[in-house]
């Protein structure tokens, strides 16, 4: 099964974010993930194994209890391919992160003024002229 297959299903995708917290008992993420998806302790073994055959999950026994940890290899792989799309986006969040920071700093400096900045106040959607 690809990667994507495997992370395409929203109960194996909680799964993973449990065990991101660390091991869990089989016990524990079938308890949870039954009260929040309302599906059967085999539907949720069902999905445990899934994660396990493709490289998700770790499993270990500890006397009666089986224990589950998330194996970050396959998301690895994910993240190498994702890659290449977020390339795109970074100089588009730096863009934002600037001009986040930019009104920041106007509405910091027209608080100290006492909102008497001379400026134009800039209506939503539009782009603010920038001087020359």
């Amino acid at each position: 099964m690809h990667a994507f297959d495997v992370l395409g299903d929203p109960v194996r995708r909680r799964i993973l974010e449990l065990l991101a917290d660390g091991e869990q008992a089989a016990g524990a993420i079938s308890a949870i993930v039954q009260e929040e998806f309302g599906i059967s302790q085999p539907g949720v073994s069902q999905h445990l194994r899934v994660l396990r055959e493709n490289g998700f999950a770790t499993v270990r026994a500890e006397g009666t209890r089986r224990l589950y940890a998330v194996d970050p290899a396959p998301l690895r792989e994910v993240d190498v391919w994702l890659e290449r799309y977020r390339r795109f986006w970074t100089p588009h969040l730096d863009a934002l992160a600037t001009e986040l920071a930019r009104g920041k700093r106007a509405r910091r400096m027209a608080g100290e003024s006492g909102g008497a900045s001379g400026a134009e106040p800039v209506k939503p959607g539009s782009v603010p002229e920038r001087g020359r």
